[in-house]
């Protein structure tokens, strides 16, 4: 791995894959050996996405990219996430968004002496 990237090294993302593997057993065994196993293991791994997404909007997530080394432990809380990320789904989904950059406007030269060309439209 990446020393740059930490993808997935969350609270959020740890506790969404152990559901979702959860809900992949139930499903397995539901076509092996159980057959109510397999509308049952979809239902948790739906639930595995709801936990991960609403883990991810706490605090518990990440935004998308690399962070910077000190905020990489699995323990350290994202404080960014009631503000919304950029970039990310999840934040959109919810409706968070974060302030756009402000943008200056460009500077626009006009022309000037008689080489101005006019358009009449015809």
């Amino acid at each position: 791995m990446s020393g740059q990237h930490d993808e997935g090294h969350t609270i959020a993302g740890w506790a969404g894959c152990a559901t979702a593997t959860a809900g992949a057993a139930v499903t397995g065994a539901g076509i092996c050996v159980w057959s109510p196993g397999i509308p049952l293991g979809i239902g948790v791994m739906a639930v595995a996405v709801l936990v991960t997404w609403v883990l991810h909007l706490s605090g518990w997530g990440k935004p998308p990219g690399p962070r910077p080394t000190d905020q990489r432990r699995l323990t350290v809380r994202d404080r960014s996430a009631l503000k919304g990320h950029a970039d990310c789904v999840s934040c959109r989904l919810a409706g968070r968004r974060p302030a756009p950059a402000p943008v200056s406007d460009p500077v626009v030269s006009a022309p000037s002496g008689d080489n101005v060309a006019v358009s009449t439209g015809s």
